[in-house]
């Protein structure tokens, strides 16, 4: 019953407008001083010992180091990079753009910086080049998602303080989902621009690519600092996090040059407005797992489920279609931080490895970003094409379908996320 009144409060507050982060606020905070007898200081103390986790830090870093990269000519220098190594196979820019898309997101671990870096310059030359406006924006909209599987990752940090899963084993779990993805985007890319007849480049001599590398070599070096800086042990991610900001700082002012010293002060409150907007979704919900756990309704939930009979595969299906659901009305983020918790305890009760249970939330939330109404990758990418969210939904279709395809191979076969953190000995 109480779980009940919980999520229609949440449900009226958010269907009126309101902001996700305040109707989670608002309803913690209501049913409490309503129908509880918890003392307010202890509401008090858990918004401030919320967000007084470690891993929480790597949040603001890695959106300060995107910002940088954003704005710093590193996306310009690795699209030419991608250019020369696929731009002469059949719909080459597009390609190029699936390249690029899963480069940067290897450095920024954001899928709307990811689409706005790589979208804003490649889709113009796309349009210039002779390709429909529609193929260039599906291509865009949904490599950009890549920019939150290929580690580092915003939402897998998100996960990782949700459930006090390791970000490391998350990030290391994250590459070959990450790669494989891009690879089968970039299939659908090639299929239909040789159906289509889309045009392509000429084929760029080894010199070309070497040249094309070598501009772009200080963003990609990036993409070592931090992977292989976690993995071995030199840093642990929040401070490979802190260390890319410091590092996409230098390349982008003193290295690249694209960026002044007196632009730096914007980037920096352009980062801070955006972090504190998501540390602030990150304290209401952690207000609202509090309230769920004090109320017993994940263990309820936990103990429902496994009575209904519901085994691990039957159990991973519900939670596909519950978080696809979800992703129509949420942004990541909020999805993450609300329904892990909630979701968590009964994977662990069935066995369900909690990372490839990450890494099946973060594929999911991908599909979301994807597809209207809330997907954020198609208003960010609206607003780069200036097309309709209605047009930009058909255009992004065929590339939706083949990360549906992708999302039910991560869900029943585990060893596509685990293979790389065992054999790396960093799991079990």
């Amino acid at each position: 019953m109480n779980a009940l009144i919980i999520f229609s409060l949440l449900l009226v507050l958010m269907l009126s407008g309101m902001p996700i982060s305040i109707s989670l606020g608002l309803t913690v905070l209501t049913f409490l001083f309503t129908m509880t007898q918890v003392p307010i200081e202890a509401v008090a103390l858990k918004l401030f010992t919320g967000i007084e986790k470690f891993e929480i830090m790597a949040i603001p870093f890695f959106i300060l180091a995107g910002n940088f990269l954003t704005h710093g000519g590193v996306a310009k220098r690795m699209i030419n990079f991608a250019t020369s190594l696929v731009g002469h196979w059949h719909g080459g820019l597009g390609l190029a753009g699936v390249l690029a898309c899963a480069l940067f997101a290897a450095v920024s671990g954001s899928s709307p910086a990811t689409v706005v870096a790589i979208g804003s310059i490649l889709l113009p030359a796309m349009v210039k080049q002779g390709f429909p406006n529609r193929f260039g924006a599906g291509v865009i909209t949904t490599s950009g998602a890549l920019g939150i599987l290929i580690p580092p990752s915003i939402v897998m940090v998100m996960y990782s303080v949700a459930t006090n899963t390791s970000v490391g084993q998350l990030f290391m779990a994250g590459v070959v989902p990450g790669l494989m993805l891009a690879t089968l985007l970039g299939f659908t890319t090639w299929y239909r621009a040789r159906k289509f007849g889309y045009p392509r480049l000429a084929k760029a001599s080894w010199g070309q690519r070497w040249r094309a590398f070598r501009k772009s070599m200080w963003g990609l070096f990036l993409i070592v600092v931090v992977i292989g800086g976690i993995y071995s042990g030199i840093f642990t991610p929040t401070e490979a996090a802190a260390m890319s900001a410091v590092y996409a700082f230098i390349v982008a002012v003193f290295v690249y040059k694209d960026m002044t010293l007196k632009q730096v002060p914007k980037v920096l409150l352009d980062s801070a407005s955006m972090s504190a907007m998501l540390l602030y979704i990150i304290t209401n919900a952690v207000l609202f797992s509090f309230l769920m756990t004090s109320e017993g309704i994940p263990q309820a939930m936990a103990g429902w489920l496994i009575d209904a009979g519901l085994g691990p595969i039957a159990f991973l299906l519900v939670v596909n279609i519950l978080l696809l659901l979800a992703g129509n009305v949420m942004e990541p983020s909020s999805i993450v931080l609300i329904l892990a918790p909630i979701l968590f305890p009964v994977a662990s009760a069935l066995g369900i490895n909690p990372v490839h249970f990450g890494i099946l939330i973060v594929v999911n939330m991908e599909v979301g970003m994807c597809h209207p109404p809330v997907g954020l990758n198609l208003y960010v990418a609206s607003g780069i094409t200036k097309m309709g969210i209605t047009e930009l939904t058909v255009a992004v279709w065929p590339w939706l379908l083949t990360m549906l395809g992708f999302l039910v191979a991560v869900t029943y076969v585990p060893e596509i996320s685990l293979w790389l953190p065992r054999a790396l000995g960093m799991l079990n």
